[in-house]
């Protein structure tokens, strides 16, 4: 066991009806690295996801997160203490500017309701934070256009922005590179490798490529539970996970 892990998770489960899809797992994420969370179709991975920010609940088990416990707690309070995520599937306001969604992250991370978003709209303690992450993920200049407008690898680099704005410590990547063609792809891989320096990331990812390329150690998930953790040399060497998983096609 890693000495102060950023995040934790202890004999976590979860389960629905006699499905488990989390099966006592316990799984350290250090402070400043990049771990990949691999496994075949029906692992678990997205549930893991879902239980670190809060989607889910679990039905046993705990998650500490900067040395606290967090099993408790709510999304948006997770949120605060310094997790944030992107979804599998894009999750941004087609019909709002680019710049809009950014700012409307910022927002809601100072703690006040998008009621209040029409009156907040031009206010600079918003739109310059969302300028900068905007910037910081190769975005400038596109923060007029409709986000609904945006290419699908664009659409992922400001759902990107968006979780950058809640000042996060940590972020939960779920299948960041999902419906990407090769040159997107590549650019969310050089994307991430610059924020490495900045954030802790949990990537779950079925792009092989990408996983091995980024992680600093890789935990494959068999059926909920863990079969092995190590750098991407012991799991490429590791013949169980051959077996289980690295010989055949991945998904979630």
């Amino acid at each position: 066991m890693m000495a102060d892990p950023m995040l934790a998770t202890r004999s976590l489960r979860k389960a629905f009806g006699g499905i488990v899809a989390t099966d006592n797992l316990s799984l350290e994420v250090a402070a400043g690295e990049i771990h990949a969370v691999i496994g075949p179709n029906g692992a678990g991975k997205t549930t893991l996801v879902d239980l670190l920010s809060g989607q889910l609940k679990a039905d046993g088990g705990e998650i500490v997160f900067n040395g606290r416990r967090i099993s408790r707690l709510k999304p948006s309070a997770r949120s605060h203490r310094g997790l944030a995520r992107s979804f599998q599937i894009t999750s941004i306001f087609p019909d709002f500017t680019v710049l809009d969604n950014v700012a409307l992250a910022v927002q809601a991370q100072s703690g006040h309701s998008f009621r209040f978003w029409r009156p907040a709209a031009g206010d600079a303690r918003l739109y310059k934070p969302a300028g900068d992450m905007l910037a910081r993920v190769g975005l400038e200049g596109r923060g007029g256009v409709l986000a609904g407008n945006l290419a699908h690898g664009e659409q992922r680099q400001l759902e990107i922005a968006m979780a950058l704005a809640t000042r996060p410590k940590m972020l939960l990547l779920d299948e960041p590179m999902a419906g990407m063609g090769i040159e997107e792809s590549q650019s969310m891989i050089a994307l991430l490798g610059e924020l490495k320096s900045d954030y802790t990331m949990l990537l779950v990812e079925h792009d092989m490529d990408a996983v091995f390329a980024l992680a600093d150690r890789i935990t494959v998930l068999v059926y909920g539970r863990s079969i092995a953790t190590g750098t991407p040399a012991d799991i490429r060497a590791n013949a169980d996970v051959r077996d289980a998983y690295l010989g055949t096609s991945e998904g979630e």
